[in-house]
């Protein structure tokens, strides 16, 4: 059985990752590949990760787009071409902050790991 905490804690630092990589604000974050190149494998270890979450949890935890995820996981995995940068940084300034507060919540809701 896997352990949804372990997705969670992953979920956590892959967004904790995002924030320090992208500092320095929006124009630096446009302007630097290598950094645009980590936060996207980020976004993607994350995405993942919560393709890895039970469906108790999702069911429990309908405040995360979960359908979302998924969707953003698929455009980074498969059309990563298209990736717009300007769309990844509304994504890191919109998003992100709110998904670490939920994710938090529930792993609190789930207690200290075994």
């Amino acid at each position: 059985m896997k352990d949804d905490r372990l997705y969670l804690v992953h979920i956590t630092e892959s967004i904790d990752h995002i924030l320090e990589y992208t500092t320095a604000g929006k124009a630096a974050f446009l302007s630097d590949r290598k950094t645009q190149d980590a936060v996207i494998r980020n976004l993607q270890t994350l995405a993942e990760s919560t393709q890895q979450i039970s469906a108790g949890v999702k069911m429990r935890h309908p405040e995360v787009d979960w359908t979302r995820l998924a969707g953003l996981r698929n455009v980074l995995v498969h059309q990563y071409l298209g990736v717009s940068v300007e769309r990844v940084w509304e994504i890191i300034e919109r998003n992100l902050p709110a998904l670490r507060i939920q994710v938090k919540a529930i792993l609190d809701e789930l207690g200290p790991g075994s």
